[in-house]
Parts: C-alpha cells; sequence; structure tokens
C-alpha cells in the first residue's frame, strides 16, 4: 500500500490545496527507501521529518490543541496497529495517536492486516507475494474500530475521500 498512499497523498496536495505534513517512523523510513519512494516524498512534500524517538519530532502537541485537522496513518502496521488498540504510545507515531485520543483531532487509519484470509502484496523487487492475515492481527483491527475518536478506513481512497470532506 505505501506507493499508493504516496501517490495519494500527492494528488490531494496538488488537486486540493491541502497542505500535508509528513512524519515517518525509523521504520518506515526503511521501506521508503526499499520501495524507491523515499526521495520522491522529499521532492513532493516540503516538510518530511523521521522519528529520533516516541516525542520528536513533537506533534502530539499541536494535534491534541487542533492545529492539524487530521491524524492519519498510513498505512499502519501490524506491530503499530497492536501497540495503539492496547494503548499503549512508545513511538512517533502510536504516541502521536494516544496524544490525539485525548483532544478533538480526528485519527484516520489504514491498517494493512485488515481482511481475514490471504493478500497478494508486492515486495520491493517487484515480486507478489502472499501473506496470511493472522487472527490476532484482526482482533486488533476490531478493537481499533471500537476507539472513540478513531475511524478505520479500508483503502486509501476511504481516506482520501474523508480528508476532502475534512476540507470543506
Amino acid at each position: 500500500m505505501i506507493a499508493e498512499v504516496v501517490d495519494a497523498m500527492a494528488h490531494l496536495q496538488n488537486d486540493s490545496g491541502m497542505r500535508i505534513d509528513v512524519f515517518v517512523s525509523k521504520a518506515g523510513r526503511q521501506v521508503l527507501n526499499w520501495y524507491r519512494l523515499w526521495d520522491r516524498l522529499n521532492a513532493v512534500f516540503p516538510k518530511v521529518k523521521v522519528e529520533v524517538d516516541a516525542n520528536v519530532p513533537f506533534i502530539a502537541g499541536p494535534l491534541q490543541i487542533g492545529k492539524y485537522d487530521a491524524l492519519v496513518v498510513a498505512p499502519l502496521s501490524a506491530n503499530s496497529a497492536a501497540k495503539i488498540a492496547h494503548g499503549i504510545g512508545d513511538t512517533l507515531l502510536t504516541n502521536a495517536v494516544a496524544q490525539t485520543l485525548k483532544g478533538a483531532t480526528p485519527v484516520l487509519l489504514l491498517p494493512v492486516d485488515q481482511r481475514p484470509g490471504v493478500t497478494e502484496t508486492v515486495a520491493p523487487d517487484g515480486s507478489r507475494v502472499s501473506i496470511k492475515t493472522r487472527s490476532i492481527d484482526l482482533e486488533n483491527v476490531d478493537r481499533l474500530r471500537r476507539m472513540e475518536g478513531v475511524r478505520v478506513a479500508v483503502s486509501v481512497a476511504e481516506i482520501a475521500d474523508a480528508l476532502k470532506g475534512l476540507a470543506h
């Protein structure tokens, strides 16, 4: 989903004039490199900040007090989904979600593992890979869906539509 997310972000910024600040986890930075998207992300978005620790760069405060219209975490790994579902905020993204939910800023999540069964995905080298969703990951996503202030999207298009709705 990562290439699709970057494409959607670029379209939202270019077509709607929406300002998008990009915050990337340490692991996300690695994945963006593997998929050869890091340079594109930095070329398209003026502010791309990478996680140093759970509080740096500092985004929790501005999110909590409404300086942003929304917090979007997409794609959301199964690991981060589990942490958020169980109230653990030990990374930049999981801490940002936990703190944002204490305010009124909407949180939109796009978990990668939310459909039962086998899903086909694309590896960084372009090969197709089949992965099976674990039941624990489905349980965590269900838990996210029940959290107040959280919207769990099933597609990148759903996230884009939700953001366009916030802009009006």
